[in-house]
This record gives structure tokens, sequence and C-alpha cells, in this order.
């Protein structure tokens, strides 16, 4: 199957240029930043904040559909490989977000690899959503964690991580084309890495490189909190919905992180959404795409079977 031209045309625009990431790690930062820069004034409510931990205060942005109000919470954590991307580059992705669901958007500004490799990104975010979950004074809202790529591993990574905690429980996560495996070698299990990892936003050898960057140490990669499709007890998990990109290398193991989920009793609906590359995500909700994207989105907040 053809993908669509006009998405393929977007995303070639929005897809990073050919830079060793792990050699040219600001340039590649810089160029993240640039092409999701909001250029016009921003025509929405936002808030700029922070949530302290024992050794660092994390910058949060939060995000109104329309003035202040009582709205539930998504708590979203943003991709870039754990080394790159921030609350302004993802800043009309929030913005959008906010507006198609409905719900205060929370934006969280983790630390990044490979200054601060894992576990710190995770533990920020972690740090975040007990906040938001447990200080009613912050909060007194349904919260349901977000996040698309790494942002959808970290996702996933902090759901396990405080089940095994028991400080909070998250009831809900949407993981969008999520990281959740260890290995995009050639020895990779995942068919959706042979077939889609060597063109456009992202390779497997970017994947790689992302990896090596976020490690703090070899061991790192056999975490179940750096790799959640690891985890050999997936019990007592979030409700979940998993958004698959046909044409991304991670769509199979984000498919099949699912189904594990799903069998070890957790209620799980994924959804593949045909002729979207990975990245799509971030376009504007006019492109079909995205729009099906929050239509499956706000029936998985409603309640509703996604269909």
């Amino acid at each position: 199957m053809a993908i669509n031209k006009v998405v393929r045309a977007a995303l070639r625009a929005i897809s990073y240029q050919d830079i060793d990431v792990k050699k040219n790690l600001m340039l590649h930062r810089n160029f993240v930043n640039l092409t999701h820069r909001h250029y016009l004034k921003p025509f929405f409510n936002t808030w700029d904040c922070s949530v302290g931990s024992e050794d660092y205060t994390i910058p949060v942005r939060i995000y109104s559909p329309e003035e202040e109000g009582n709205y539930p919470v998504l708590l979203f954590f943003h991709g870039g490989g754990w080394v790159s991307g921030n609350i302004d580059s993802y800043s009309k992705v929030c913005a959008n977000m906010a507006k198609m669901t409905g719900h205060k958007v929370v934006s969280v500004d983790y630390r990044l690899a490979p200054e601060h490799p894992f576990p710190a990104g995770l533990e920020d975010c972690y740090q975040v959503a007990k906040a938001f979950i447990t200080n009613k004074e912050i909060n007194d809202n349904e919260v349901t964690i977000i996040g698309d790529s790494a942002g959808g591993n970290l996702a996933a990574s902090l759901s396990l991580l405080a089940r095994d905690r028991k400080e909070f429980q998250v009831k809900k996560q949407i993981l969008i084309y999520p990281a959740t495996y260890n290995d995009y070698s050639e020895s990779s299990p995942f068919q959706s890495v042979h077939d889609n990892g060597t063109d456009f936003l992202l390779t497997s050898k970017r994947i790689r490189d992302y990896m090596d960057l976020y490690k703090s140490k070899d061991e790192d990669t056999h975490s179940q909190y750096f790799a959640p499709l690891l985890a050999e007890d997936l019990t007592n998990q979030p409700d979940t919905l998993i958004i698959t990109a046909e044409f991304c290398p991670l769509r199979d193991e984000g498919e099949y992180y699912g189904r594990r989920l799903r069998e070890a009793g957790t209620n799980v609906e994924i959804f593949r959404v045909k002729d979207a590359l990975h990245g799509f995500f971030t376009l504007p909700p006019r492109f079909p795409q995205v729009k099906l994207c929050y239509e499956i989105i706000n029936s998985f907040l409603s309640g509703y079977e996604v269909k």
C-alpha cells in the first residue's frame, strides 16, 4: 500500500535530516526544536510552573482548552528519543490536544540524556504524576497519562513503577507509537523494524543511537523500566489505549505490548492508524490521521469502545 502523498510530504518536512545523533547531538536538538517551533503567538491559555523533587525542580506547562476551569487532566510526556524535545517544541501539540480533547494538558519538561541518563527522565515523570494524582491542592480531577514514542515508553514504564512502589495508582494510559523493547538490530523479532526502519523520521539505527545515549550502563537495557516489554509481570496495569502507525518501526512491539497487557488482565484497546508514519501525531489536526487519532483518544477517555 502506497502511503498518502500529503502525509509523506508533511512528515518528510519534519523528519530529521541524516544527522549522526551521537556525534552531533546539539545539532540534532536544534533541528528538532526548529522544525517543531510554534511561530504564531499562541491563542490558548498556559501556565508555567514546576514540581519539586529531592534533587531537581521539574518544569511543567499547563494548557487549558478554554478559560481556566475544572477539567480532567492529560499528563503528557513528549517524544524525542529521550535526548531531544521539550515543552516549547511540543507547545502546539499540547495546545491542540487540550482543544481537541477538552482536557487540561500538563506537559512535563523531564531531564534529557545523555546529560541525565536513565532513569532520570523517568523519575521526573514519576514525581510529576505523583504530585498531580495524590496532591488534591494541585489537582482534584482524573489524570490520564499519555506520551508519544519515547514519551510512550516513559508512560508505560511509569505505570509499572507506580504499581511496584505503591505510592499512587495510574488509572488510564495512552501510548502513541511507544518504544517498548530493547533490540533494533537485524536480530529484532519484530517485522516492522525490518520493514519500516530505513526511512523518514525514525530509523532502526537512530533508535539504537537514542538508546545508547539514554542508558547509563549496558545493564539498563535489560530493565523493565527501560523496555517495558521485558516485564515478566504485567498485571495491575491501567486501562490502556495503544495507537500505532502502519509504517512505523515501533508498530509491532507496541501492539504486542498491548496484547501482553490484555493477557495479564488489563483492559486494552489497540488501534493501528493506516497510511501513517512515525511522528504523525505532531502534525496539525486537519490531517486525517491526526483527526482519527483524536477520535480514538476521545472515545477511550469517554469510556466507549474504540472502533
